[in-house]
């Protein structure tokens, strides 16, 4: 349990702990029991056994019984709710000792932080995954999230429109946000959660209809999708151009395959090596990757950029390439490799 169940835990024993002492005292006090007995009728009341009285109650005494009844009934419910939940945790520790490290994890840092987990959100996680990406998923569904406690990845159980089940999250000290729920609205509360803790978060969001799109957009979401569209583009493309959408999907950007589509940034370029035109890196001759676009600082997109095009720091390369070949080409960015003169 964390430390908030600690010490609700706590809090409701001493309140049961206070309610049998005053059941303790009254019977001895009203009706003249001894010890024993006040204990007795004091632990057969609160539990509402029904056993018979030690000695026969006056009338004040049946009054105190009934108010003890009362003032107990609640107290002892929400503390043997509470015990419950802590035995139980404890055994999911015990049984998923994954679980059990994920609960005592230090907060995290640069991660992605998924909302939803149903169709969508979990071809996200696989996808992130595959990038060996730190991802936090958030989750109202209890069975969900207890049936996934096995997976290397950290689940949350609570709504995300709330601020603290995404503080738990650490949405403070994420790099990312995506919110995959099917209810457009729940999406919009989400984000604005989210963007007031976190101004610098990048945000991704699903949407079902362009006007979500619209609202989505001016809450502060980077990147809005429409699975829709999406699909509906793919699938008229697989009709009018079959054998491009089987190339294209040849250049996955997962690791377990043999050629990547990959940005590669440009902010390690050492000082010697920046403003320099691409041609003088040589990267095709000495890495093997093929360079088919180009983000500038300004944010301008250009595709099969000239071996003219300077790179500087704030920059990116879009590049294809085994894992092998992209590697070193990091290298050469970095200046690791020794370049040659030789056109790109």
């Amino acid at each position: 349990m964390d430390n908030q169940s600690n010490r609700n835990l706590i809090l409701a024993g001493i309140y049961l702990f206070a309610i049998f002492i005053t059941g303790i005292l009254g019977y001895m006090i009203i009706d003249d029991y001894n010890f024993i007995n006040a204990l007795y009728m004091t632990v057969i009341t609160i539990s509402t056994v029904g056993f018979k009285e030690a000695q026969p109650l006056s009338d004040a005494g049946k009054l105190f019984t009934a108010f003890l009844i009362l003032g107990s009934l609640g107290v002892l419910t929400y503390f043997i709710s509470l015990l419950t939940k802590s035995l139980f945790q404890r055994q999911m520790s015990f049984l998923y000792p994954a679980f059990n490290r994920r609960k005592r994890k230090s907060k995290m840092e640069n991660h992605v932080v998924v909302v939803g987990y149903g169709r969508n959100g979990d071809q996200v996680v696989k996808e992130l995954m595959a990038f060996g990406a730190s991802i936090v998923v958030v989750d109202k569904n209890h069975e969900l999230v207890i049936n996934n406690m096995g997976m290397p990845i950290r689940f949350i159980e609570g709504n995300a429109t709330d601020d603290e089940v995404l503080i738990k999250a650490d949405i403070k000290t994420a790099r990312s946000l995506i919110t995959t729920l099917p209810n457009d609205a729940d999406n919009l509360f989400v984000v604005l959660t989210a963007r007031a803790l976190n101004p610098g978060l990048k945000i991704i969001s699903r949407a079902s209809s362009d006007s979500a799109e619209k609202k989505l957009r001016m809450a502060g979401v980077d990147s809005v999708v429409l699975p829709e569209r999406v699909g509906g583009a793919h699938m008229a493309t697989l009709v009018a151009q079959p054998d491009l959408v089987e190339f294209l999907e040849h250049l996955t950007l997962h690791s377990d395959t043999p050629t990547l589509l990959m940005e590669v940034p440009c902010h390690e370029l050492p000082d010697r090596l920046r403003n320099k035109p691409i041609r003088e890196f040589a990267i095709r001759r000495l890495s093997g990757v093929n360079i088919i676009g180009m983000k500038t600082a300004q944010g301008e997109l250009i595709m099969n950029p000239s071996p003219d095009m300077k790179l500087i720091p704030e920059s990116k390369l879009f590049v294809l390439g085994s894992p092998e070949q992209i590697e070193n080409m990091k290298k050469i960015i970095r200046g690791e490799t020794d370049s040659g003169n030789s056109e790109d």
